[in-house]
């Protein structure tokens, strides 16, 4: 084997492992699981975690505890805005019934000022919240050290 054949071999080899790395870091990006802590007797939590999981092609870690004014408080959700689960997705705190897309928007654009996105109570139609054909209307609501802003409105 020449010398030149084995370093053209020695570099596309390279390149390819290079590749195969890349291609694993990116899936397990993709795969990334996200926790949402819950109140284990409530079951519109689960409804809405498969919204989620459907939505955003993601994996949901449940934490049942029986304290969620702690878990709220501990990830920073205004009083007024809570709901019944608490969701940590890429730093963002996600309170209540908010839809896949709005977070997804959230998290392509990153505004600045904003520590997460609350559905405040349990809108009916909401995500998880689906009974009969009845919608309430309801804002998707952006909170943190930037204030607060309607991030989104449904329907």
């Amino acid at each position: 084997m020449t010398r030149t054949f084995a370093r053209k071999r020695f570099r596309n080899s390279f390149a390819a492992t290079a590749l195969l790395v890349i291609a694993a870091c990116s899936n397990v990006a993709q795969a990334a699981t996200y926790t949402m802590y819950r109140d284990p007797g409530c079951g519109c939590c689960l409804k809405w975690a498969n919204h989620f999981e459907n939505g955003m092609d993601a994996e949901v870690a449940t934490v049942d505890t029986t304290d969620m004014g702690s878990v709220k408080a501990g990830k920073g959700v205004p009083s007024d805005l809570w709901s019944c689960h608490t969701m940590v997705v890429e730093g963002y705190v996600i309170e209540g019934h908010v839809p896949a897309e709005a977070i997804s928007k959230l998290l392509r654009e990153r505004p600045a000022g904003v520590s997460g996105l609350a559905v405040p109570g349990m809108p009916l139609g909401s995500p998880g919240m689906e009974y009969e054909n009845r919608v309430q209307p309801y804002d998707v609501i952006a909170f943190g050290p930037g204030g607060r802003t309607v991030f989104a409105s449904y329907p």
